[in-house]
């Protein structure tokens, strides 16, 4: 899907920045492709930038340069009605005074469709949303979720090509925010349309994206597909951002083969990736993900003494707290089956990781 993007994106930022006072910039020179019928998601803590690119996407802010391009037409200067776009809120932002079936028209209504032309697409628009027979009742009558059901069936009624999501789960519980983010999901591909979706929350976007930007301080931190993300992080941003990670402060040493060795704060080395890390004597922070370190089960380079801090059942694996190399905070996931040692809270055990699974990133 993002492989030949550049060649036909449908939506497009190019060299976009934006700033309230004309001084601090909350988008600095955003560059990101589109490809029709992908859905990205911008990711990031509160502040990074994420929402502001989505609003002048839609046309409710204005870029301060740069341009924006929609199927290769600059947009900057078209008024949101004009731009053909559905939007999906975390408030809803239905009209308490009028019934389902009205809330759907009324984009149909502006769009200068006949009545019989707008009871089809409505109809239509429900049944997306298996939420047909609630068509006379008003959003008050509506439990938070079946409301944020016609939020979305409001943004597909008019057919858009491209639909924006700015927190939509955001007020839902839990259970109901997981069903939510397949349904959507299911919706896109079953559609084809082309979903740009903002959230702050990691496993949401993982679930649902072809691809995810990670957001920090107005820029994109690293764009790929979810599993990427994950299991290759390009800086310690993104590695701590998503998922759970493991961190080990140390020294660049050397470089052997394709491998750097790192002299760690408690003075022994570690063998790693050499992702993003300067040349011999700079500081980097080793990053290791969770589920990538063995107990008692191999023998590497990288193998080590730890002590056994804290241990909590979680069902299908036991969350071990360990100290390794100095570090209180270091995590192993066990997995509850069969054949995997049984730990004891103050012993200490053989922890190990191959090289190749520990990235040296940029110091935090």
């Amino acid at each position: 899907m993002a492989s030949d993007v550049s060649d036909n994106a449908f939506v497009e930022f190019d060299r976009v920045q934006k700033s309230y006072d004309g001084e601090v910039l909350v988008v600095k020179d955003l560059n990101l492709q589109i490809g029709k019928g992908e859905f990205v998601t911008m990711l990031g803590p509160s502040g990074s930038g994420k929402t502001t690119c989505l609003m002048m996407l839609a046309g409710f802010e204005t870029a301060t340069n740069g341009d924006i391009r929609l199927a290769g037409r600059p947009i900057n200067n078209i008024p949101p009605h004009k731009r053909g776009i559905g939007m999906v809120f975390q408030n809803y932002a239905l009209f308490p005074h009028m019934t389902v079936g009205e809330n759907l028209s009324f984009p149909l209504e502006v769009r200068g469709l006949d009545k019989t032309a707008r009871e089809e697409k409505v109809k239509r628009a429900l049944e997306m949303v298996q939420m047909g027979e609630f068509i006379n009742r008003r959003p008050a009558q509506l439990s938070g979720g079946q409301q944020q059901r016609i939020a979305l069936a409001r943004a597909l009624v008019f057919e858009p090509e491209l639909v924006l999501m700015d927190e939509p789960l955001g007020a839902l519980d839990k259970q109901l925010r997981e069903h939510m983010q397949f349904e959507i999901k299911h919706l896109h591909e079953r559609l084809g349309i082309t979903v740009v979706y903002v959230t702050h929350d990691q496993s949401e976007a993982l679930t649902m994206s072809d691809r995810v930007a990670v957001f920090d301080d107005g820029r994109i931190q690293q764009l790929a597909p979810p599993a990427d993300l994950y299991e290759r992080p390009e800086n310690s941003f993104v590695a701590q951002f998503i998922g759970e990670n493991n961190k080990l402060d140390g020294v660049v040493e050397g470089f052997e083969g394709d491998e750097v060795i790192v002299r760690l704060a408690d003075g022994e080395t570690c063998r790693a990736n050499p992702v993003k890390c300067g040349d011999v004597g700079s500081e980097t922070l080793i990053s290791i993900r969770p589920e990538r370190v063995w107990i008692e089960g191999k023998t590497t380079p990288n193998t080590t003494e730890a002590q056994v801090l804290e241990l909590i059942y979680l069902g299908d694996h036991v969350r071990c707290r360990l100290q390794v190399h100095g570090n209180d905070e270091f995590i192993v996931k066990v997995p509850n089956s069969a054949g995997h040692k049984h730990l004891v809270v103050g012993e200490t055990a053989k922890v190990s990781w191959d090289a190749q699974d520990a990235r040296a990133l940029d110091p935090l």
